[in-house]
């Protein structure tokens, strides 16, 4: 007689594994969870200076007239769309990672800013936000 052993945690995490790949990548066509989506989100940066706030935000693969900044005095928000091209006559999709649809991304401030007075640049990608902070009245006692 043989012995064969048994991992039960291996199979369950091997079929986790499976269960997850398919939920995120899924079958061509196919979305396993309809009424769940994977939202994607710009990645961010946001750096403190004497003088402001520098926010960069990566969002590859979108041109800038598909994306929208609104700038309020303590938070910014970035939303736009991936849009995915269209080929004409081309064969199905054996498997994407790319995120396609609308996008929004609400980054709070930790000081208020002049809304006024922001300057965006678009570089390769990378939206970079320069926004001025407000001047904060100092009280003498």
């Amino acid at each position: 007689m043989s012995l064969i052993s048994w991992q039960p945690l291996d199979i369950l995490r091997q079929q986790m594994n499976h269960l997850f790949d398919e939920w995120i990548h899924g079958e061509p066509g196919e979305n396993l969870f309809p009424k769940m989506s994977l939202a994607w989100e710009p990645a961010i940066e946001l750096q403190e200076t004497d003088t402001g706030i520098i926010l960069k935000a990566e969002i590859p693969g979108v041109e800038v007239k598909d994306i929208d900044v609104e700038v309020s005095a303590y938070a910014v928000s970035i939303s736009g769309e991936h849009k995915q091209e269209k080929r004409a006559g081309e064969k199905g999709w054996y498997r994407s990672e790319f995120h396609y649809g609308k996008f929004q991304r609400i980054v709070p401030l930790p000081t208020q800013v002049k809304k006024e007075e922001v300057k965006a640049e678009w570089e390769n990608g990378v939206l970079t936000l320069t926004l001025p902070k407000m001047e904060t009245a100092h009280l003498h006692v």
